[in-house]
């Protein structure tokens, strides 16, 4: 399986999409309604509770009697409506992460309230491109105070397909912002997965897109490696990815390589890899890595290594080496974790 194809099928009776490029597969969209009702992404109308000295954010209330955490608390009261959005998984009994950035997003554009200008995605490189779409976008979202993102993707777009889609996208960002009366209430639910998959994938347009089994396009193959710690690395090395309730705890090793430069190598194979398989697994929070032992002077090509692998990723920060020699980051926990959504595979 060649290029890009995007396969829409189900796992463990829940709908799913799987992206696949060479055939390799890098990155998986599941149901997760029964694992966490409000799914990243969701807008919803909340009250805000009291603040919490020492944890720096305060609770909201949300509909089905749930409850968010929002760090942005200047300005607000206790018994505030406010919109927010959920920004990612969470574990079973903690408060769900929820942000007053709210995002209106479409295919072709993101609606930005409260962060105004038009921005045209960096991938669209075409400068007359360029300036058609902003002339466009000036026109659509003039006398409007909410900010405007074009996609990669704009540019597949007719003219009017294109000004319908901003326009759409800006008066429900106007409608939902406006509506701050009312208890608790979800304002926008999520697209299912292949909806998602339509919206967020097919930027530029995959050479493929399947309907059928997971199985026979090799996804299950690799979505059960997924749900084990153990992950291959050429060369005979490998490492192992271990959830915990404090920290994401990776461990590198060589294998029987024991040549001077098998650490390197095994290292900078594991740095590669690390942001696909905390992407498809949704693990996210504070990221300790034990790389395999090797000379201090082998540390900044590694360094370099991790931060061309981790950008574009999901918000990391990439703290550095600690005193014991290992090496510490931090990402952003944007889904729910694939073994919270289908259990634990084999060890």
């Amino acid at each position: 399986m060649k290029g890009r194809t995007i396969v829409l099928g189900s796992y463990k009776e829940r709908e799913a999409a799987a992206l696949m490029v060479d055939g390799q597969l890098e990155d998986f969209l599941i149901d997760a309604s029964e694992v966490q009702p409000l799914a990243p992404g969701a807008i919803l109308r909340g009250k805000v509770g009291r603040q919490m000295k020492g944890q720096g954010g305060v609770f909201v209330d949300l509909p089905e009697g749930q409850r968010g955490f929002l760090r942005e608390v200047k300005g607000l009261a206790p018994g505030q409506t406010v919109i927010c959005m959920v920004t990612g998984g969470t574990e079973a009994g903690k408060a769900v992460p929820v942000s007053l950035r709210v995002l209106f997003k479409s295919r072709y554009c993101i609606v930005t309230p409260g962060a105004p200008g038009i921005n045209i995605s960096r991938r669209i490189r075409n400068e007359d491109t360029r300036d058609g779409l902003k002339s466009l976008a000036d026109v659509v979202m003039d006398g409007s105070d909410m900010g405007l993102i074009l996609r990669s993707a704009a540019p597949l777009a007719e003219e009017g397909e294109l000004a319908e889609d901003i326009n759409a996208m800006r008066e429900l960002a106007e409608a939902v912002m406006a509506d701050l009366s009312g208890e608790p209430e979800l304002l926008v639910d999520v697209p299912d997965p292949h909806e998602e998959a339509w919206r967020d994938w097919a930027e530029p347009e995959p050479e493929e897109v399947i309907e059928g089994s997971f199985e026979e396009h090799g996804v299950l193959e690799q979505l059960d490696a997924l749900l084990r710690a153990r992950v291959e690395l050429p060369g005979g090395a490998h490492m192992m990815i271990e959830p915990t309730r404090a920290l994401i705890a990776v461990d590198v090793n060589t294998g029987n390589d024991t040549s001077p430069a098998a650490s390197l190598k095994a290292n900078i194979a594991a740095a590669r890899e690390l942001p696909r398989q905390l992407r498809l697994r949704g693990l996210g929070g504070q990221i300790v890595v034990d790389f395999a032992p090797m000379p201090k002077r082998d540390r900044q090509p590694l360094e370099q290594q991790m931060k061309t692998a981790f950008k574009g990723e999901a918000e990391a920060s990439l703290a550095g080496w600690t005193p014991l020699g290992n090496y510490e980051l931090q990402r952003k926990r944007d889904r729910v974790s694939l073994e919270a959504l289908v259990g634990k595979g084999a060890a």
